[in-house]
């Protein structure tokens, strides 16, 4: 519909690394409607009563799964991907950010648009809401998210950078 934002469900790898990197502000000037599944809230508040420094974004809409779980899902991936993708599907939600390569392979083995943390970033950038992704990736790099060196230099690349 015309005027309407365009939607994305989110997982909880994703949720880590920019809240680590304090980018919850950039992401969340994006015009794009957060949907979260239950169980990733659940699995954000569990690490936060550990100890851990994570939260769920005020922009973020969390939403209950209609249906349980599909059987399969929580042996091949992890519940908080496979509520990801659930949500997706029972919303008809085409784009999901996931950051783990199970569950990304699972998401587009299905048709489902698949982005993640960096690819949100660039997104960012193209919206000229940051005029560069490189001290975002120096940031993730230093809090201690890991991505294989080859795709960050692509993606750079891919930014121009």
């Amino acid at each position: 519909m015309p005027g309407e934002a365009e939607r994305i469900v989110v997982n909880t790898g994703p949720l880590i690394a920019l809240g680590r990197i304090d980018a919850f502000d950039l992401i969340g000037r994006m015009p794009l409607a957060f949907m979260i599944p239950k169980e990733v809230s659940d699995e954000i508040e569990i690490g936060a009563r550990a100890g851990y420094a994570v939260a769920v974004p005020t922009w973020a809409t969390i939403l209950p799964l209609k249906d349980a779980i599909a059987p399969l899902g929580p042996h091949l991936l992890d519940r908080g991907e496979a509520a990801v993708i659930q949500l997706a599907i029972e919303e008809g939600v085409s784009d999901v950010c996931i950051d783990e390569w199970r569950g990304r392979r699972a998401a587009a083995a299905i048709g489902l648009k698949v982005t993640g943390s960096l690819g949100l970033l660039g997104r960012a950038k193209t919206l000229g809401l940051t005029s560069a992704v490189s001290p975002w990736v120096q940031k993730l790099k230093a809090s201690g998210i890991h991505y294989h060196p080859e795709l960050l230099r692509n993606f750079l690349l891919s930014m121009g950078e």
